[in-house]
């Protein structure tokens, strides 16, 4: 009944707080502009991601207080929203923001984890009575590397209305479950805290957006799942344990994927924006946005549901 609650406050929460940012932006003229690169054809009000924010965090401390979960998306998603508002200011005034600090950021985030104890220790087969340990530094560079990897791949699908935030829905419902199948009271707790504040978020984002999240919140939605899937199924990962992230965030990983391989064919670097995300390529196909988005979302509720049938028969 507790996480009912818990849902229901960061929902409540959210849904608030848009309109209020909402006007703040628009009046502060905080906006993203169009651009022969872009979807939408109006400027659109940024900062919805302060919304997402707050709605995870302060749900998860109402409702468990201040364990080394909620310290590492605490401190690491003040980074991420302060940086990607910075980022976000930049676009509104039709500038781009200098790709090498984001980054650094990007890398000293991903190490908060690690600091706070959170970090994926070692691999087995299908039980952890054979688990192969890692060594210190192996299992922060691995934590580091899935973390910094997260941060950036929710980053790269935010490129249609409700894309992001509806999938991130989608993956929180599915670690949520699978946090309640191993007992890990903390980790479903935040899970179920960012579905509702996405969900929340996704009433006013979904096609016509009627605002970004912008940087600062596709930023802190992948850190925030990537450091609850440790918490929750990679700390010391069974290859079956292993297969519920990954599924579960299926969608960004497959189009990172894809996405960084058609920019190595044609010779691009690996960090200039582009349109060959697999949303793009959808809708050069002839799929207008909500077809796109609801086709994705199909996908990526697949892909979940695989993770936890996966995991039911073979753990």
């Amino acid at each position: 009944m507790i996480y009912i609650y818990a849902l229901a406050f960061s929902f409540t929460l959210v849904i608030v707080l848009v309109p209020l940012i909402r006007k703040v932006a628009i009046h502060y003229k905080f906006v993203d502009k169009p651009t022969r690169r872009k979807i939408h054809a109006e400027p659109v009000p940024l900062s919805g991601g302060v919304a997402i924010f707050v709605g995870v965090v302060l749900t998860s401390f109402m409702f468990m207080g201040h364990p080394a979960l909620f310290r590492t998306i605490l401190i690491g998603g003040i980074a991420l929203v302060v940086t990607g508002l910075v980022d976000d200011g930049y676009k509104s005034r039709s500038r781009e923001f200098p790709v090498w600090p984001r980054l650094l950021v990007y890398i000293v985030v991903a190490c908060i984890p690690v600091w706070q104890g959170i970090s994926i220790h070692g691999m087995s087969s299908l039980s952890s009575s054979s688990m192969i340990l890692f060594s210190q530094t192996m299992a922060a560079v691995i934590t580091i590397i899935w973390v910094f990897s997260l941060i950036n791949m929710l980053n790269f699908i935010d490129g249609v209305d409700g894309l992001a935030s509806g999938i991130c829905v989608i993956s929180a419902l599915t670690l949520f479950v699978v946090s309640l199948i191993f007992n890990h009271t903390e980790t479903a707790m935040v899970a179920i805290a960012l579905a509702g504040s996405c969900l929340a978020f996704l009433t006013y984002n979904f096609h016509p957006a009627r605002i970004f999240m912008g940087d600062a919140g596709a930023t802190f939605l992948g850190y925030t799942l990537a450091v609850t899937a440790i918490d929750g199924t990679l700390k010391g990962a069974t290859l079956v344990s292993l297969s519920v992230p990954l599924l579960a965030l299926g969608v960004p990983i497959l189009d990172t994927v894809i996405v960084f391989s058609r920019r190595l064919i044609v010779g691009k670097g690996l960090h200039h924006a582009d349109n060959l995300h697999t949303h793009h390529s959808l809708m050069k196909w002839g799929l207008t946005q909500v077809q796109t988005v609801s086709f994705l979302y199909l996908i990526a509720a697949v892909f979940s549901l695989l993770s936890i049938v996966i995991l039911l028969i073979l753990r």
